[in-house]
């Protein structure tokens, strides 16, 4: 995968991350997401038209993440999607969440990282290509320790009446937000591109470690 050394700094009411430059953010918004983004991919077409090939690959791909990100409650949403020459687009996304962290017994998340990580639940894989999620505590630079879950998960598809999972490359790191007794950052980064797991825990680590809290705290736009 090609290198990106350019970042887009994204800020919002409460938090700002930074993404790679090329990455496209987009309206998650249900009422008007799928018409953003057909123009959108239309205009990156029109500049770039070596993509037309996969357009109806962006398409789906940008929408069904766009509506996977609002029913997350999300207050970003970006992703990339990128041709290296094969047959099928590269992709993945990261979105930020504010949710209200509970134990299984229901009460508010402790703040403490590290009791958060063992709140979280792990898969061994049994055998190779079996999915798989550890937990763990990481330190992100001026913002300090936070939980976080990486793997390679079989996810529910949304609104599936035969209860299919998707299997991703996932990323989800679960940060607590200052004052806010229970509330939870999470910064989540999949991508179905399962061949290119290593590289995209690296890029999802790399994104999520841009995280800072601005004002006070992180709050819905």
């Amino acid at each position: 995968m090609a290198r990106y050394t350019e970042a887009l700094t994204v800020e919002r009411g409460g938090f700002r991350i930074k993404v790679p430059e090329s990455w496209w953010e987009f309206d998650v918004r249900p009422q008007s997401r799928d018409d953003s983004i057909r123009r959108m991919v239309d205009d990156r077409i029109r500049r770039h038209p070596e993509l037309k090939p996969s357009r109806s690959a962006y398409v789906t791909f940008l929408q069904k993440a766009a509506s996977d990100a609002w029913k997350s409650g999300a207050l970003y949403c970006g992703c990339m999607a990128e041709s290296f020459g094969g047959d099928t687009p590269i992709t993945g996304s990261v979105t930020v969440s504010l949710i209200g962290g509970r134990t299984s017994s229901g009460a508010p998340l402790p703040a403490d990282p590290a009791a958060i990580a063992g709140q979280l639940a792990v898969k061994e894989a049994k055998k190779p290509g079996d999915s798989w999620r550890k937990a763990t505590t990481v330190d992100i630079p001026g913002v300090g320790p936070a939980a976080r879950t990486q793997g390679v998960e079989d996810i529910p598809a949304p609104d599936d009446a035969l209860n299919r999972t998707v299997r991703a490359v996932l990323v989800q790191t679960y940060i607590p937000v200052p004052g806010q007794e229970g509330k939870v950052a999470l910064v989540a980064g999949s991508s179905q591109v399962l061949d290119l797991a290593d590289s995209f825990f690296d890029i999802f680590d790399a994104i999520t470690s841009t995280f800072r809290f601005a004002g006070n705290g992180a709050g819905r736009p």
